[in-house]
Order: structure tokens, then C-alpha cells, then sequence
């Protein structure tokens, strides 16, 4: 188990539509942060990082085992560290904003969003996921979800004793005060780091993203913000995490309950 965990936050300006494009411009943002000799645990991209948010699922999906899979997979090989985003994704005969964490042996695992954004659509596209995803890196427990998850707090309720709650999103200029204020809220409510990575500039709908990009801990004090376009590297500690659980406990007094589909 490590002490401390390292995430790379990707903030991007995604281009719209072109999965080839997207993923040539991560790739070498990739690159440019590993020559400069930073080393980090994982790689966390924005939501539907090769499209940003599309509902043309027909034409954009991709084979769970398509590019984007075998992209990141060669990433996490040759730079060991894992990496995590959410795409389009075909299943059978449904689609799903699916989100890949992806290991250094290029294992994978997968969630699918719960929460569809109605307001857009989403719902009448993708298929909702059904099971939370809770996976285990360098000894840290994380629970990845995805943009409008983050309004639904019994979804994302910590009864798992999950170490870290991470957020891959596009979420619009217009509400980014909600982002903000919840974030902070899954932070404090769930006693744990709460991570957020948005997306950054203009697509083709008009809709403005201006990133806010965010890290908060256990008490909700932020520890990252960013409203450009960057890459950045954090340090998380898990002294942080199991000093401040033992010494207040407000997990022990938590309620009681099933979520039923």
C-alpha cells in the first residue's frame, strides 16, 4: 500500500466528434507530461474524451475492444500507470458512456453511467448502468463516476470505505456553481478526497466548458483548482484520509439502507 497516490488531471479542450483527433491530441499531452519526468499512478481524462458529449451514439460508438481501449492500454504499458476516462461504447444492441480504468498489465475494468442528463437527451440514447465500480490502485480504494452522477448523492455514498471519489465530466459553464458546490459536498458527506476533471472550451452546440477542475479533501478544503486548459499532477495522502476518519468518525453514524433499482 502507498502512502501517498499521484493523479494526473487532464483538462482538455475536446474536439468535436473526431475520436482520431481527441485521442492524437491527449496522446501528446501524454507524452509532454512524461518528459518532463513526472511520474504519477494514474491518468484521469475528461467524459467522452474522444467526442465530448454527443448523442450521435450510431456513428461515433466504438467495440468495448475497439481504438480507444487499445489506445489507452498501450499508455498505460508503456508509461505504467493506469488510466481512466469515459467513451462511447456499442453493447450488444444498446449504448453506453462507458468509462474504462485501465491498469499497467492493460487489464480493465468498466462503469457505465447511472445517471442519464435528461435535460439533453441522454436517456433516449445510452443505456444506464446498473452497479457501482470500485477498484483498487496502489492500495487506494476509488469510485469512479461520471458528470451528472455527481447530483445524485445515495448513488454515490461511501459504504464501502472507498478512499477516493472521481468524477470525469463535461459539465457546462452555466451550472459550473453546482459542480463546485457538490463536489465539495461528496468531499465532506462521504469523509474522503472527492476529484473532479471537466472539460475545457466550446462545442458544437454552443455550450461553453470552463473546466473548474477540482480536488477537495476529507474537511472539504480544496486543494486544486484550474480553469485552463493543462495538465496537472496531484499528491494525495492517505494519512490525511484515516486520521481525520478515526478522530471524528462521522461514517460510524451513517444510516442504513438498500438502493433498489
Amino acid at each position: 500500500m502507498q502512502d501517498t497516490l499521484t493523479l494526473a488531471l487532464v483538462q482538455a479542450d475536446l474536439l468535436w466528434e473526431n475520436p482520431e483527433a481527441n485521442r492524437d491530441a491527449l496522446s501528446k499531452k501524454i507524452v509532454a507530461l512524461f518528459s518532463e519526468n513526472q511520474k504519477t499512478d494514474m491518468i484521469v481524462l475528461p467524459e467522452m474524451f474522444t467526442t465530448g458529449f454527443s448523442m450521435k451514439a450510431k456513428s461515433l460508438a466504438e467495440d468495448e475492444d475497439g481504438k480507444t481501449l487499445n489506445w489507452m492500454q498501450e499508455i498505460a504499458k508503456k508509461y505504467q500507470t493506469s488510466i481512466t476516462g469515459s467513451f462511447i461504447v456499442k453493447d450488444g444492441e444498446d449504448y453506453f458512456n462507458r468509462l474504462f480504468f485501465v491498469f499497467p498489465d492493460q487489464s480493465f475494468k468498466t462503469y457505465d453511467k447511472r445517471h442519464a442528463f435528461t435535460l439533453a437527451g441522454e436517456d433516449k440514447v445510452y443505456k444506464k448502468g446498473t452497479k457501482r465500480l470500485f477498484v483498487h490502485c496502489k492500495g487506494w480504494k476509488i469510485c469512479p463516476l461520471i458528470c451528472y452522477d455527481l447530483r445524485f448523492p445515495v448513488w454515490a455514498r461511501n459504504t464501502n470505505d472507498y478512499d477516493v471519489l472521481l468524477f470525469v465530466a463535461n459539465w457546462p459553464e452555466r451550472r459550473i456553481s453546482a459542480w463546485d458546490a457538490l463536489l465539495r459536498a461528496r468531499a465532506i458527506e462521504n469523509m474522503c478526497y472527492a476529484v473532479g476533471v471537466n472539460r475545457v472550451g466550446k462545442d458544437e452546440n454552443g455550450i461553453v466548458y470552463t473546466g473548474h477542475s477540482s480536488v477537495y479533501d476529507v474537511l472539504g478544503e480544496r486543494l486544486f483548482f484550474s480553469e485552463k486548459e493543462e495538465t496537472t499532477v496531484v499528491t494525495l495522502e492517505k494519512n490525511h484520509i484515516t486520521k481525520l476518519r478515526k478522530k471524528l468518525g462521522f461514517l460510524n453514524d451513517r444510516d442504513s439502507f438498500v438502493i433498489e433499482d
